[in-house]
C-alpha cells in the first residue's frame, strides 16, 4: 500500500504519488485491454486493484478525466473515452508564459508542417474548395508589405490544413495560431525589414500567387512558393535575429 500521508511528496526522483498512481492506471487499462467505453471497476474495487489509497487514486482520476481519457457516465459509472489528442497542450500553450526558444521551436514544427501538407493540398484539392480560397483571397486584408491582417492570414491558411482532410492537422492550425501571431507581433521588428527587402527585389509570395499554383495543379510549384511565402519565418528559426539589436 502507498504511504498516504502526502500527495504531493516525490517517492521516486521528480514523480509524485499521484504520477505513480496515474502511470499505475494507465498499465491497468492496458494490460486488461481496455477498450473505449469500457467500465472502469468502482473505485473501492480499482483502489484495492492497483494497492494504492482512494484519496490518492482519486486524485490521478481526476488527472485522467481533466485529459479526456475518462468521463462519468450515467448508471455506467466511469468509461474509458478517447481523448482529444491536443487537449493538454491546447491548455499550457499560452505564448505569454512561454520562452523565446520554445517559441521558435514551435513556429518552426508548424512551417515544417505546413510544408510538408503541400502535396497533400494539391492531391485533395477540389473545385469547391478552390471557389472557397477565391473568396478568402478576395475579401482578405492585406497590409503593406505582403503583410496580412490576422484574420485573413488565419482563414486561407486553415482553408490549406482542411483541404487536406486530416482532423488533427486541422486541430493542431487552430492550436498553434495563437503562438504564430504571438511571434510576429513580438518580433516586428525583425520580420518588417525583411518583407521589405523581399518587396524590393520582388520575391514577394502573396495567397494570390498560391491560389493560382493550386488552380494549375501544379504541386512541384505550390510547394516551392510556400518555401518563398515562409522565408521571414525560416530566417527566423535560423536565428538570424537579435532581440538586444
Amino acid at each position: 500500500m502507498i504511504n498516504m500521508n502526502n500527495l504531493d511528496k516525490v517517492n521516486h526522483g521528480s514523480k509524485t504519488l499521484v504520477d505513480e498512481v496515474e502511470e499505475k492506471l494507465l498499465d491497468y487499462f492496458r494490460s486488461n485491454k481496455m477498450q473505449l467505453g469500457s467500465a472502469l471497476p468502482k473505485e473501492k474495487e480499482l483502489a484495492n486493484s492497483l494497492g494504492v489509497g482512494r484519496s490518492v487514486l482519486r486524485e490521478a482520476l481526476s488527472r485522467l478525466r481533466m485529459m479526456g481519457l475518462i468521463e462519468t457516465r450515467t448508471k455506467r459509472g466511469m468509461v474509458l473515452k478517447e481523448p482529444f489528442i491536443f487537449g493538454g497542450l491546447q491548455r499550457i500553450l499560452d505564448p505569454e508564459i512561454l520562452g523565446d526558444e520554445t517559441l521558435i521551436n514551435l513556429l518552426g514544427f508548424r512551417v515544417a508542417l505546413e510544408l510538408g501538407i503541400c502535396s497533400s493540398i494539391v492531391e485533395n484539392l477540389t473545385e469547391k474548395d478552390i471557389e472557397d480560397l477565391e473568396n478568402i483571397v478576395k475579401n482578405g486584408v492585406v497590409y503593406e508589405n505582403n503583410m496580412y491582417m490576422p484574420v485573413s492570414e488565419r482563414h486561407f491558411h486553415s482553408k490549406l490544413y482542411e483541404i487536406t482532410g486530416n482532423k488533427m492537422i486541422m486541430q493542431f492550425q487552430e492550436i498553434i495560431y495563437p503562438v504564430t501571431l504571438f511571434v510576429k507581433n513580438k518580433f516586428n521588428d525583425f520580420f518588417e525589414p525583411i518583407n521589405k527587402e523581399l518587396k524590393q527585389n520582388d520575391q514577394i509570395v502573396s495567397h494570390q500567387d498560391l491560389l493560382d499554383l493550386l488552380k494549375n495543379r501544379d504541386k512541384e510549384g505550390f510547394r516551392k512558393a510556400m518555401e518563398r511565402h515562409f522565408i521571414p519565418y525560416r530566417r527566423f528559426i535560423q536565428n538570424d535575429w537579435n532581440t538586444d539589436q
